[in-house]
Formats: C-alpha cells, sequence, structure tokens
C-alpha cells in the first residue's frame, strides 16, 4: 500500500509542475510578492506594481501555460512586442495631460533637458560592461523614466532585452517616491526647497488647441523614429483640449487607458520567468537603470540650482527632478517634498512643466539615438 502511495505521489509530481520548481522560481514569486506589498502598503504606484507583481508570480509557477505561445499572458506580450500598447498609452496620457504649465512657463522646459543626463551615463557604462552598442542605447533610455518610450526604443534597438529594460523602467518609476527624495534633499539647502514659486499666466484656448498641432508637426518633420508615441499624445491632448470632443477624451483617459494598463502589467510581469530573468546581465541592467534614475534626478535638480544663477526671480530647485519624463509620478515627487517643508507650498502645477518636457526630452534622445544608429 505504502508503495502503490509512493508510486501515486511520484506519478502526479510528473503530471504537475513540481518536479520544474527550482530556487530560482521562489526568488521570482518573492519579487512579485514585494511589488504587491509595496503597492498596498507603501501606495507605490498600485496600478502598475500590482498587475506585475502577479503576472510576474503566475510566470514562475512551473506547469502553467500562459506564458506559452498561444498562452493569455503571451497575448498581452505580443501587444507590447508588436508596439502597439506603447502608443496607445500616449494616446490615453495625452487626453489626462493638460500642458498649459508647460506652455505658460516655457523656461522650466530647460529642466527637461537636464533631468536626462542619466540616459548617457547609463549608455557608456553598459558599453563599458561589453554590451553592443544598440544594446546600450536601449539600457541608456531607462533614465527617460518613460515606459512605452523604454519599450519603443528597445523594439527597435534590442528586442531581446524587453523584458529586463521595460521591468527595470516600470519598476524604478513605481519606485521614484523612495529613490528620488534623498538625492533631491542631498543636493539643496532647506532654504532652496522653500522657495515659493510665482502663480503662472493663464493659458489661452488658442494656445492650447495649437500646441498638440504644432508639436506633431514637429515630430513628423524633424523626430520620425518616435513619431508615432508622440503623435498619439498629441491627438489624445487635441481631443482634450477642443472642448468638442469630451466624449473621446474622457474615453481615452479612462476606459482605454485602463484596458491598455491592464495589458501593460500583464504583459511586463510575464516576462519575469526566473530561468530568463536571474542572470548577470539582468543584474547589470537593473543596477544601471538604477544609475540613470540617480543621476538624472541629480543633473535635473543640479540644472534649476545653476538657472538661478541668471535669474532674479528663482525657482524651486526640487522642480529639477521632475525633469524626469515619469508622468505625474515625477511632479508628484517634487510636490510631496516640498509640502514636507512647507504644507504650504503646492509645487504640482509648477512641476509639471518639466515633468511633460521630459517626455519630448526622451523623445528627441530616443529619436536621436535611432537615428544614428541607423534605425527606422
Amino acid at each position: 500500500m505504502f508503495e502503490q502511495l509512493v508510486s501515486f505521489a511520484k506519478a502526479l509530481e510528473q503530471q504537475t509542475g513540481l518536479a520544474q520548481f527550482w530556487w530560482g522560481n521562489v526568488v521570482m514569486i518573492a519579487v512579485g510578492i514585494a511589488m504587491i506589498y509595496l503597492a498596498v502598503k507603501k501606495g507605490y504606484e498600485p496600478l502598475l506594481l500590482v498587475g506585475i507583481g502577479f503576472s510576474c508570480i503566475i510566470s514562475n509557477v512551473p506547469g502553467s501555460d500562459l506564458i506559452l505561445p498561444g498562452g493569455l499572458f503571451n497575448y498581452a506580450y505580443q501587444g507590447v512586442a508588436l508596439l502597439i500598447i506603447p502608443p496607445l498609452i500616449f494616446f490615453g496620457v495625452g487626453a489626462m495631460t493638460d500642458f498649459g504649465p508647460m506652455i505658460a512657463n516655457p523656461k522650466l522646459v530647460i529642466l527637461g533637458a537636464a533631468a536626462h543626463l542619466g540616459i548617457f551615463v547609463a549608455l557608456i557604462g553598459a558599453k563599458a560592461l561589453g554590451f553592443t552598442l544598440n544594446e546600450a542605447g536601449a539600457i541608456g533610455i531607462i533614465g527617460g523614466a518613460d515606459g512605452p518610450m523604454a519599450i519603443f526604443v528597445t523594439m527597435k534597438l534590442a528586442p531581446h532585452l524587453l523584458p529586463q529594460v521595460s521591468v527595470a523602467a516600470y519598476s524604478y518609476m513605481a519606485l521614484m517616491p523612495l529613490i528620488q527624495p534623498p538625492v533631491m534633499r542631498l543636493l539643496t539647502t532647506r532654504q532652496e526647497r522653500l522657495i515659493v514659486m510665482k502663480q503662472s499666466r493663464k493659458v489661452s484656448r488658442l494656445e492650447r488647441i495649437a500646441f498638440p498641432i504644432v508639436i506633431g508637426v514637429l515630430v513628423n518633420l524633424f523626430f520620425p523614429p518616435v513619431a508615432p508615441l508622440i503623435t498619439m499624445l498629441m491627438l489624445g491632448n487635441l481631443f482634450r483640449e477642443v472642448l468638442v470632443t469630451d466624449r473621446l477624451a474622457k474615453t481615452a483617459a479612462n476606459d482605454v487607458m485602463n484596458v491598455i494598463i491592464i495589458i501593460l502589467t500583464v504583459a511586463i510581469g510575464s516576462t519575469m520567468a526566473a530561468d530568463k530573468f536571474l542572470t548577470i546581465k539582468t543584474i547589470e541592467i537593473v543596477v544601471l537603470g538604477l544609475v540613470a534614475f540617480l543621476f538624472g534626478t541629480a543633473s535635473g535638480v543640479v540644472g534649476a540650482k545653476v538657472m538661478n544663477l541668471f535669474l532674479k526671480d528663482k525657482i524651486n530647485p526640487l522642480l529639477g527632478s521632475a525633469g524626469i519624463a515619469s508622468v505625474p509620478i515625477a511632479a508628484r515627487v517634487s510636490h510631496i517634498v516640498a509640502l514636507q517643508e512647507n504644507k504650504e507650498n503646492y509645487l504640482i502645477y509648477h512641476a509639471m512643466g518639466p515633468n511633460l518636457a521630459g517626455v519630448f526630452g526622451t523623445a528627441i534622445s530616443g529619436g536621436i539615438m535611432l537615428a544614428l544608429l541607423g534605425v527606422k
């Protein structure tokens, strides 16, 4: 009887995924649980981390067919791999975004450029570690903190690195409330953090409508490699600003965006299978991504401090860190750090200026990179 039970148990083991279970699965399942914990307990971008964490857990259950060709998670991944999802994300973001702060205070656009030093630091670091130039370019774009742009550029330059790059980009975006504040405080004095910004001018309706049209034309003219993303961003924004397509704008900003977020997070988490993810190359990419975020935050803050040397009306250097393209996460972090010093210092509206400029900064960096490497 005992022998029959043992035989039955062995047969059951062979028919399930238990035989293929190894320590790597345990590690990645723990990573998925940690993501969900940070989302639920700490409130770090739950819209991203819950979906990524859950699909990471399921993808590391041996025997699951969801990530195999024809599996449900694999279909979600195809939306990313075929570059369908990134433009749709930009479309939804455009419909949600008020570009007024950037239009009203165009000098803050400089901070959107200053905060992108991390892209080139990571690129150089990746090349020094032995990655090819195309791979280094894909890794460098993590520093722009723009998930859809990172996916888009990576699929053009080094599609085999998409799992590592997308996970690093979105994970660090979600963890920006942890990553950025120490750097911001280290590089600023309390007096600088207490600077109160003057109220911005009112932006006319004509400016708001003209902006997406003009930007759409310029991007397609000068930066065609990244035109699909910025074009959809501008289309979504135009739906918002003309005030006669409210139904379309609300659909793009809510229904479409919510569905796309679900598909995106499932797709990203599904790439985190232990056998493909737990490699030295992955560790190098994750570390380079962190370095890129740190340098980007620092260069934005320093850029704001340099600007203050020439400005009569000083700007709060915390705005510099918002030049990283993660909208609106980076702007929110600048706002929160300012509130911790003065509960009446509301920086969120002003921070959206460099934050939105950062989107264009990442797009320009990605476009130049693709053009120089001969990728269309």
